[in-house]
């Protein structure tokens, strides 16, 4: 079987191609599952051909230490009455305090559109030349023309992510799980464009003043943005220490952990590729 598959006739072709032709030939030896069982164990199932497979490099590795160093963003549909006819959700996510910087709604996808929403939120967080990485897919608003040069003006560095692989921009992903799964996302669809934009509003002021976030300690994005953190959690550990100091009897170890998270890292290097440099966003001068 082995010498079969590397043969010149059919060391270029998948099982599914060899078993019918050997078929053809009057020839059985195995079946499809058997051959890609055998192939595999022998390593020969990766890849088979002249060519090279495709190879899409990892997103670079970042780290945050700071508000408005990295942001993630994304678009997302919200349904209208009009069947098959949706708004577009622009949204931009500071990925160190989870706060929503920025946000429009659009009755269509376009790279302008997003060029004016980024400038907007660039003037109103004080962004200063070379501060911020930008990290998005590859659809059309994010790669297109009009918003590759307003990020080369104002010396943003874009970041993307590999075709097909939703788990490169993990942090858009899981905030707008949370706007379509939270208790207060309308039941029905929006009756228009302002509707939608009425409702964002409520949204965002409750999803940056309300929540308590796990991935930031359970702090606001507020909070956090404004680097109010570290007197809260300071606070709450004094509480706990208190608490055990008067019951230690309660405590086996440690209180709980209420540090500040110092750092956030968008598409973080596995233990094996810490050999190259993980590159941080070093202060604007």
């Amino acid at each position: 079987m082995i010498k079969t598959s590397v043969s010149a006739e059919f060391v270029n072709l998948s099982p599914h191609q060899i078993v019918p032709k050997l078929a053809d030939a009057g020839i059985f030896i195995a079946s499809e599952s058997t051959f890609y069982r055998i192939l595999k164990s022998e390593s020969l199932s990766a890849h088979r051909g002249h060519t090279k497979p495709r190879v899409v490099a990892k997103p670079m590795a970042y780290e945050a230490v700071r508000p408005n160093q990295i942001y993630s963003w994304d678009i997302t549909y919200l349904q209208s009455c009009v069947r098959g006819q949706f708004y577009y959700l622009y949204l931009f996510l500071d990925i160190f305090s989870k706060k929503i910087v920025g946000w429009n709604i659009h009755a269509t996808q376009e790279s302008n559109l997003s060029a004016v929403l980024i400038e907007e939120i660039c003037v109103k967080e004080k962004i200063n030349k070379h501060q911020l990485v930008i990290h998005a897919d590859n659809g059309g608003p994010m790669k297109g023309a009009t918003m590759l040069a307003t990020l080369q003006k104002l010396c943003v560095v874009p970041s993307f992510s590999r075709p097909s692989v939703s788990n490169d921009n993990p942090f858009s992903e899981s905030l707008f799980k949370t706007l379509k799964y939270c208790p207060i996302f309308p039941s029905k669809p929006f009756e228009s464009i302002e509707a939608a934009k009425a409702w964002m509003e409520i949204f965002v002021k409750w999803y940056n003043t309300e929540p308590l976030h796990s991935g930031i300690n359970f702090v606001t994005p507020v909070s956090k943005h404004l680097g109010l953190d570290v007197e809260l959690l300071k606070n709450r550990n004094e509480v706990y220490e208190k608490a055990k100091e008067k019951n230690p009897n309660r405590w086996s170890g440690e209180t709980r952990n209420w540090g500040v998270v110092t750092v956030v890292k968008l598409n973080p290097l596995k233990e094996k590729e810490k050999s190259n440099t993980n590159i941080k966003i070093q202060q604007a001068c």
